[in-house]
């Protein structure tokens, strides 16, 4: 089927998936960073220096070589691709159907990022657990096949599904506070600039903002997921009691720079690249 003829959702699905892609292969390396930061046991000795972000990056090159900061890009493919085509078809559908003839408000907004992202992330959830499990260093998997194979054997199918209540409590928040800012943040530039070759700059600035604000308010909830989804055995309550009796409060924010810098370029090169597509195939992002 000709991309012409194709429905609009599925047109957004291709755009999203393609700028997902893009995003994904840039800044896979401070996903793997930000996941190796949150899983590092530094309760185990105490009075030790704080290991931070330069410290992993080095100590990956040194043991890995470079080809190893992107480790765990395999699964973040899988999960990327489909998942972010999922998320914006989604989030076009729900748009065109509560919102033909105006913008969404801040709150609208909200609900509106926040239903395309729960949608995305319970379908992609198992890829994600792998991944992540892929990024930790804690197990020798051989392959993304491998790794799901042993999962199901040792632990059961229902371990794919390990950090569901904390991964949405992360990525549901995220993605309605960063569509809000970034809806009213770009709503909010002149139109010369919106309707100018440097729109897509603009469009990128606002997705930055709105990036920065969303990932810090996530922060802990990211930080939790991590560790259940790294040790199923967890409770999302005990991972939180674990956390604060083992690092304190600021254990909430470990890997905040790395995943700060990666998810806010990632959601703005994405949103800016669909946006773009979108824009190019004739259709109102």
């Amino acid at each position: 089927m000709e991309l012409s003829l194709a429905h609009p959702a599925i047109k957004a699905f291709m755009c999203g998936s393609l700028s997902g892609t893009c995003s994904t292969l840039l800044f896979q390396p401070l996903d793997l960073v930000k996941t190796r930061l949150q899983t590092l046991q530094s309760g185990m000795q105490p009075g030790s220096a704080r290991v931070g972000m330069v410290t992993v990056l080095l100590s990956v090159v040194r043991t890995e070589r470079l080809l190893g900061l992107w480790k765990g890009v395999s699964p973040s493919f899988a999960r990327t691709i489909p998942g972010v085509g999922i998320y914006f078809s989604t989030y076009y559908s729900l748009k065109q159907h509560f919102f033909l003839d105006r913008s969404p408000r801040a709150l609208e907004a909200v609900l509106l990022g926040a239903g395309a992202r729960t949608v995305a992330g319970v379908f992609m959830l198992p890829v994600t657990v792998i991944k992540t499990r892929f990024e930790s260093g804690r197990y020798n998997y051989g392959s993304v096949v491998g790794a799901l194979r042993s999962v199901c054997q040792t632990e059961g199918p229902l371990a794919l599904f390990s950090g569901l209540m904390a991964t949405l409590l992360r990525d549901a928040p995220f993605s309605g506070i960063y569509v809000m800012f970034y809806s009213q943040t770009k709503a909010s530039l002149p139109k010369e600039v919106s309707a100018s070759a440097y729109a897509p700059l603009a469009n990128f600035s606002c997705g930055v903002l709105a990036g920065v604000s969303a990932s810090l308010i996530t922060q802990p909830a990211d930080v939790v997921k991590t560790h259940v989804q790294v040790s199923p055995q967890l409770r999302t309550a005990d991972a939180i009691r674990y956390i604060y009796m083992e690092h304190g409060f600021q254990g909430f924010f470990r890997g905040a720079v790395p995943r700060l810098l990666r998810r806010t370029m990632m959601a703005a090169m994405a949103w800016t690249v669909y946006e773009q597509m979108m824009a190019r195939i004739g259709l109102k992002s």
